[in-house]
């Protein structure tokens, strides 16, 4: 991170670059790696805690130890990254997550990650302080099994969300004492799109973590998990983005600081799949025209400070406690069209192509 700083410094002190997103696991997320496709696994399966290393071990042993457990273990019937929830011990209905061991596993395996992201953005506060540019984390959106009880693929993935349980916020209010950006992703899912089989619920899974963003009073960012041309998508980014829609008076109450579009392709740049892109952008922008001075988008820049003292754990898990999220309204008032638009689209497409 200094080497970046130093090699890029030309660019940071002119203010072309204003957010450094810093890796803190797979992908670039707070994660752990529990679903590599790599190693095999595919979509939706549940993944594997990532925890049975021999030092991992020592340190789940000599927590439980010091709560009064010394027989207690590493769960060792949470199933293989493929598998359902309620074909496994730990997962299942009534499982062995919900049993005061499983809550003490998965509070200690959460609170492991929490603490990784904690320390290593402390790191990068001291890296890039007195830059004029704000810190990301990317948070990852794991929409699969959202609506089982056991929310197992998040669980092993190292967020310990619940229904009566929130796993985001407490990332979020450690965040804050980084002065740092939340991003997520999959803002471009609706529920509809994903297979019944898989539970997901991605709409809910956005609006939730937004949610507890800026309850905490931090910047919320995101990015859409896969590539998509229609409408329907950049319409739920557009949603996503300005949940309650445009103010006229003013700032919206609810706006993410940024989207990330990705990305970039050959498929991107076709003649009508651009165009549709070019009215997404201009209707993020509120439908305004170009305007070059980008702190009437986001506001000032300042120069980073150091980070705030750490935040006691138990602070942490003050904020687990689960909040209603903020409504978001059903469609966004900035659409870029839908199922008329396409047939319009289509048939000048075919017209086009018959000319040509």
């Amino acid at each position: 991170m200094k080497s970046f700083r130093e090699n890029m410094a030309d660019f940071l002190e002119s203010g072309q670059i204003i957010e450094v997103e810093i890796g803190l696991g797979p992908a670039g997320e707070l994660r752990y790696p529990s679903y590599p496709q790599n190693q095999g696994w595919v979509f939706p399966g549940i993944g594997e805690f990532q925890c049975y290393d021999k030092y991992l071990k020592a340190e789940f042993k000599e927590a439980a130890s010091n709560a009064g457990h010394p027989e207690w273990e590493l769960p060792d019937n949470a199933g293989e990254y493929n598998e359902k929830p309620e074909v496994t011990e730990f997962f299942r209905s009534n499982g062995a997550y919900d049993t005061e061991r499983g809550k003490f596993f998965l509070t200690w395996y959460s609170n492991k990650l929490l603490s990784h992201g904690d320390q290593v953005l402390d790191e990068a506060n001291k890296a890039f302080l007195g830059c004029k540019v704000k810190l990301a984390a990317k948070v990852s959106g794991i929409h699969w099994w959202y609506k089982d009880d056991s929310h197992a693929a998040e669980l092993t993935a190292g967020y310990y969300n619940l229904k009566d349980k929130d796993g985001y916020r407490p990332i979020a209010r450690m965040l804050s004492r980084h002065y740092a950006i939340l991003n997520f992703t999959c803002l471009e899912m609706r529920d509809s799109d994903q297979p019944a089989e898989a539970k997901s619920r991605p709409q809910r899974l956005v609006q939730q973590v937004l949610s507890g963003g800026w309850r905490e009073n931090i910047k919320v960012a995101g990015e859409n998990a896969l590539p998509r041309y229609d409408r329907s998508a950049y319409n739920q980014v557009l949603l996503n983005a300005r949940p309650n829609g445009v103010n006229r008076d003013g700032p919206p109450k609810l706006k993410m600081f940024g989207v990330t579009y990705l990305r970039l392709s050959a498929e991107l740049l076709q003649p009508k799949n651009f165009k549709i892109f070019k009215i997404f952008v201009k209707n993020m922008h509120a439908n305004q025209e170009y305007c070059a001075d980008s702190e009437k988008y986001n506001g000032r820049i300042d120069l980073l400070e150091r980070s705030k003292p750490a935040i006691p754990i138990q602070e942490l898990l003050e904020a687990t406690k689960p909040v209603e999220p903020f409504p978001f309204d059903e469609e966004t008032d900035m659409s870029i069209g839908g199922f008329l638009a396409d047939l319009i689209d289509n048939l000048i497409e075919r017209i086009a192509s018959t000319f040509n």
